[in-house]
């Protein structure tokens, strides 16, 4: 690290983890930068390089959130990060996705976690988070007519708050040597399956919301007719596949390891989001 006041970029910086961490970095003593196509401090955009000198410019540190509904980027994070090293940035924090070294070929996840590995001059910190709980309160996985729809053939995953994901790449920014080469796989405590998500809901909620298991290719192929790009299919059998296939993300410590607190309950989150289901 340079000796000048650390400060950090923070890419997807609108974004569910992002739109966190500059906050809790500030309450460290860390200044930052979001970054994102709108609405963030400065304009970054992956598909227009000349947004990335600027967005780099007196950072020394990186909160790295990839190009998203896509499958090959590595190419374009390469060069994203050749420059961020010139620029002096010294640590990388990267989101990447729970068991990413099982990511079907051709999916670029486990490359960027490769190419950061191969670098010298960066420290980095690899964060894998199961899917996130805020999935339900957003236009991801949302309530409609009370159902909840979603493949998973009765399978459970760790759902993790965004919020614990953010707690956790705070530390690895704050102090990249301690975190430096770790790779954290970041769960909730407990495995549930969507029924069970959805009666909580319904708890919390006051309303009755049930779960509807559709198959996997029906609900497919609805989202690529909503809009999804053809070749993000892919990503999208696998991570509902894995749960399809009881593969689900299962809880670990290491939110708890990292923060020093347990990691949020999917009830602690509904009670904090109870407005996502009950506002009209």
């Amino acid at each position: 690290m340079n000796n000048e006041a650390p400060s950090a970029l923070v890419l997807g910086g609108t974004g569910r983890t992002g739109s966190l961490l500059a906050d809790g970095l500030a309450q460290r003593g860390i200044t930052s930068r979001t970054a994102a196509r709108s609405g963030a401090d400065v304009r970054f955009d992956w598909d227009d390089p000349a947004t990335h000198a600027d967005a780099l410019a007196g950072v020394d540190r990186l909160y790295l959130v990839t190009p998203t509904l896509r499958v090959r980027y590595a190419d374009q994070v390469a060069a994203f990060l050749d420059l961020a090293e010139a620029a002096g940035v010294r640590q990388a924090t990267y989101l990447s996705v729970y068991n990413a070294d099982q990511a079907p070929e051709g999916v670029d996840i486990s490359a960027v976690e490769a190419d950061l590995a191969s670098r010298h001059s960066i420290t980095h910190s690899i964060l894998r988070p199961a899917w996130v709980m805020q999935n339900f309160a957003d236009d991801h996985l949302p309530v409609i007519d009370g159902v909840i729809t979603a493949p998973s053939a009765g399978g459970r995953e760790a759902f993790v708050d965004a919020a614990d994901i953010a707690a956790v790449a705070v530390e690895t920014l704050v102090d990249p040597e301690t975190h430096a080469g770790a790779t954290y796989s970041l769960t909730g405590p407990q495995a549930l399956t969507f029924g069970e998500v959805a009666d909580i809901i319904a708890s919390v909620s006051g309303r009755p919301i049930v779960y509807n298991d559709i198959d996997q290719e029906t609900w497919i192929n609805g989202a690529l007719a909503s809009g999804v790009p053809v070749d993000f299919a892919v990503i999208m059998h696998w991570l509902t596949g894995s749960i399809v296939a009881g593969d689900g993300a299962t809880p670990t410590d290491d939110i708890e390891k990292v923060t020093g607190r347990p990691a949020t309950t999917f009830r602690e989150f509904a009670h904090r989001n109870a407005h996502a289901w009950t506002s009209s």
